[in-house]
C-alpha cells in the first residue's frame, strides 16, 4: 500500500497512526516540491486535490477516516480499530466526527486567518476559532467524566491525537478540563503517536501562526 501526504499534515497523521500503531507495511509517497508527480497524482486522484490519499492496487480511498475504515476491513491487524459492535462503533464513529469537525475544523479557522494574512489575522476567525475550541474542550470533558473511550489505538484516537495536539497550540486546553488535557497527555505517549511528532518536527516552521517551544 501507498500513502500520499506530508508529515506535518494533521489528516496524515490521522492514517499514519493506524499504519504504525498495527505494523500494516506501506510506502510513504511524500508531498512536497522534491515529488511533483506525488502532487500530481494527488490533485487527479482527490475531488478537492487533498490529501492524504491511500493506493492499494486498483483501489484509490481518499480521506483519513475512509483510509482508517479501509484499513479495519481489509486489514486483519487493524481490526480492532473499530468496535464489533454496532452500538458501540456509532459512539467511536461519533467522536471521530467530534474530533474532525468541533476540534480540528475549529483549531484550522485560527490556522487558515495566519495563511490568509500573517500580520493581520482575521480577529472574528481568531475568536470563532477560539470559542469553537473551548466550547469543544467543555463537551468532551462532560463526554469523558461519564463514558470511557475504546482502547488506544482505536478510530477515536487517529482523530484525537493529531486534533488535541494541534488545538493545544492555538488555544491551550484551561486547567478545568483536567480529562481533555490527560487524554492528549495520554496519546502524545503513545508509540505510534510520538513518532508521528518525532517525524513531523522539522517542520514546525510552518506553522502560520508559530509554533509554541513544546510538545
Amino acid at each position: 500500500m501507498e500513502l500520499y501526504g506530508h508529515p506535518f499534515s494533521s489528516y496524515t497523521w490521522k492514517a499514519l497512526i493506524p499504519f504504525y500503531a498495527c505494523d500494516i507495511p506501506f510506502e510513504f509517497r511524500m508531498l512536497d516540491q522534491d515529488h511533483p508527480e506525488n502532487y500530481a497524482f494527488v490533485q487527479k486522484a482527490h475531488p478537492a486535490g487533498k490529501f492524504p490519499v491511500l493506493v492499494d492496487g486498483d483501489t484509490v480511498i481518499v480521506e483519513a477516516t475512509a483510509i482508517i475504515e479501509y484499513l479495519v476491513a481489509s486489514q486483519e491487524a487493524a481490526r480492532g480499530l473499530i468496535p464489533v459492535d454496532p452500538r458501540q462503533a456509532v459512539n467511536v464513529r461519533m467522536l471521530d466526527r467530534i474530533f474532525d469537525n468541533y476540534v480540528m475544523g475549529s483549531m484550522q479557522r485560527i490556522v487558515s486567518a495566519h495563511i490568509a494574512d500573517g500580520d493581520n489575522p482575521d480577529p472574528d476567525e481568531i475568536a470563532a476559532g477560539e470559542t469553537g475550541l473551548r466550547r469543544a474542550y467543555a463537551w468532551l470533558e462532560d463526554w469523558l467524566s461519564e463514558n470511557a473511550l475504546p482502547p488506544h489505538i482505536s478510530l477515536v484516537s487517529c482523530a484525537a491525537a493529531p486534533s488535541l495536539f494541534y488545538a493545544g497550540w492555538v488555544e491551550r486546553i484551561p486547567e478545568d478540563r483536567g480529562r481533555v488535557a490527560a487524554l492528549r497527555a495520554d496519546l502524545l505517549a503513545h508509540s505510534a503517536v510520538a513518532r508521528c511528532v518525532e517525524e513531523a518536527r522539522p517542520y514546525r516552521g510552518l506553522f502560520p501562526s508559530g509554533a509554541p517551544d513544546r510538545d
